[in-house]
């Protein structure tokens, strides 16, 4: 008896792997939807409450009207313009300028470059009896 030679498997046409690899492509981005939360057993004697069903809400309106109160325009104030804040932009190239008490550094630079064009080198800031102050140096 003779021995048959193997035969190799016909390679799928180029339309069906392309095919096959986008519905691949497509269920990974997709993603699997089969995580179904199970009852967790407790070994002790104290009593777990199951957990209940948590609905996401939709609700009707925004709750907050304004998302965002502390703008560009809300965090900087006002220049500071006695003599000590003179001698500082004369001399340091330092603006000081009264900013909101909420504001952080990164805030207050982004402002300065907003409002006055300004590319700011370092922030510091101290807060007054009165409100916050800063001084910025370009």
């Amino acid at each position: 008896m003779a021995l048959k030679a193997k035969k190799e498997a016909p390679a799928p046409p180029k339309a069906e792997e392309k095919a096959k690899a986008l519905k691949a492509k497509k269920t990974v981005l997709k993603g699997v939807h089969n995580h179904i939360q199970k009852k967790k057993i407790h070994m002790s004697p104290t009593f777990w409450w199951p957990k209940t069903l948590r609905l996401q809400r939709h609700p009707k309106y925004p709750r907050q009207s304004v998302p965002n109160k502390l703008d560009y325009c809300a965090i900087i104030k006002f220049p500071l313009t006695t003599e000590y804040a003179m001698k500082k932009i004369e001399d340091n190239n330092t603006l000081v300028i009264t900013v909101d008490v909420k504001a952080n550094k990164h805030q207050i630079k982004q402002a300065v470059k907003k409002l006055c064009d300004i590319n700011v080198a370092k922030v510091n800031t101290f807060i007054s009896l009165m409100e916050s102050i800063c001084s910025t140096g370009s």
